[in-house]
This record gives C-alpha cells, structure tokens and sequence, in this order.
C-alpha cells in the first residue's frame, strides 16, 4: 500500500509539520496502526478509508502519534485532503468522520486547503505550580481549552520569549491532559503574521510540534478577542514553522493552508503482520 509524509501548512518541502498519510479500504486493528505510526515516528500518521455514499462524511479518518491515539489533530487532516485531491480521489469539499466530529477540507482555487473544525472554549484559569519554571518565561495568562484539544493555552509576554522558549518536557506533562501552547501577539504584524505559537505535547510522545491546526481553535477566538478581528493569520514553530490563517466563526474555526507531498513509497509490511 501506498505510504506519504505531507508537509502541511507550508507551500514548500522541509517546512510546516510533516505527516504520514495512509488510504486503506477499512481500519485494521488498532494495534496495527499504532505499529505503522510508532515506525513512521512523525507527530502524527493519519489513516483514511472511504464510506459508502450518501452519509454525513465522505472518508472516517484517525491520527496517531507514535505512542498513541488523538482525538483531534488539523496538520495531518490537512495533509490527507490534500493527497485525497492530488491523486484524483476527492474534489472540492471532503467530509470527514473522526473521534471529535465531522470535520470538512474544502480545496481553494489557489492551491490552498481550508479546515472546518469546531472552536475550543476557553476558560481562564490560575496558572498551575511550576508552570512558568517549567517554560522558563514569565506568563502572562493561562486559559483551559475545551476537551477537544485538552491543552493550557499560555501567554507570554512577547514573541521574543515565545521564539527562545527550551521548556523542560518532563516537567511539562504533569500540567495538562494534552500540551500546552505558548503564544505572544506578533512584534511585528508587518511581517505578515498577528500572533505566533509554540505547541509542546510531550505526555503524548511530541516534546514539540511544529505547526498545529487543532491548536488554532483555541488560539483563534483567544486573540480574535484581543485584536478585534476575525481573519487573522498566525506564524507557529521553532526549528520549523508554518502559517495557518484563521478565521472565527463562532462554533466554528476555519483553519486554511497550504501542503507539499515530500515522500510517497510501499509499505511493504501487510496490515496485520
């Protein structure tokens, strides 16, 4: 079977966040994919079948990072739409079944691929102990994201202390269910980005991810409200980044990129083995 890593949310290869992305004809045991993630070793592996025709959703979909499953991930949506629309299998709006709800990839005439997901609710809370040791900087706020996502959302004080962030990753997974994000308004909007972030999951197997979709439903209202717009577009990553434009719908976040195929091959390992 056909195997592809998808950088996602970058319009050029090495940049964005790397996926694996698998079409199979029905979901094998869970042990199997957990095995094809674990070997991929990506932040996560998404892995896609077909549904019968005239359903709420075109393809069921699942993510994997390599230890286990996630209940929503955008970077690894986006990059099976976009193998589902380069190889012939999709047009136009693709409906997806998955553990958080149906999600939708609606393919632009610029190449571009926009998510609908649902928007996390964000409630503020007292940052807990040890947190800003644990990021080495100084926070300025910290938000509990709705269970869809699960992470503190953390505010820091600019995009200096977001960019030079070396959090300890161990001390880091006892403060929340999935991650945390550190973000800052942009220094400099001129530069074509509002806001900037940095996602750490270490308690599921990614000590840092570089550029993550399901992040921004949180990110997206948290600084809709601060800046007083809507459409905004938002810079995330450390040693890679990629842009993610955001748009608040109320109950629902649209999240466009774009996405480059780097890596397409066999896995040469039968489903099951």
């Amino acid at each position: 079977m056909r195997i592809r890593i998808v950088d996602a949310f970058t319009d050029r290869p090495f940049s964005g966040n790397p996926a694996g992305v698998l079409l199979l004809d029905a979901f094998p045991d869970d042990h199997w994919l957990q095995k094809v993630a674990m070997e991929v070793n990506l932040s996560e592996t998404a892995f896609a079948h077909p549904l019968p025709p005239g359903g709420e959703a075109d393809w069921a979909l699942r993510w994997f990072t390599p230890v286990a499953e996630v209940d929503m991930c955008g970077h690894a949506t986006l990059a099976t739409a976009h193998v589902l629309h380069t190889t012939g299998r999709a047009t136009g709006t693709v409906r997806f079944a998955a553990r958080c709800g149906i999600l939708s990839a609606t393919a632009g005439d610029d190449g571009t691929i926009t998510l609908d997901f649902p928007t996390s609710t964000l409630t503020p809370v007292p940052a807990p102990d040890g947190l800003a040791k644990a990021l080495g900087a100084e926070v300025l706020s910290v938000h509990d994201t709705s269970a869809h996502i699960g992470d503190l959302l953390v505010e820091l004080a600019d995009e200096r202390a977001v960019r030079s962030l070396a959090p300890d990753h161990a001390a880091l997974t006892a403060l929340s269910d999935r991650g945390v994000i550190a973000t800052a308004r942009a220094e400099d909007p001129a530069r074509g980005h509002d806001f900037v972030s940095r996602c750490f999951f270490p308690s599921v197997g990614i000590d840092e991810d570089p550029v993550t979709g399901s992040a921004h439903t949180a990110l997206a209202p948290f600084w809709s409200a601060r800046l007083g717009r809507d459409e905004l577009t938002a810079l995330q990553g450390g040693a890679r980044t990629g842009v993610i434009r955001t748009s608040l719908r109320g109950e629902r976040t649209l999240l466009t990129g774009s996405a480059v195929t780097v890596i397409e091959g066999d896995l040469l390992t039968g489903i099951g083995s």
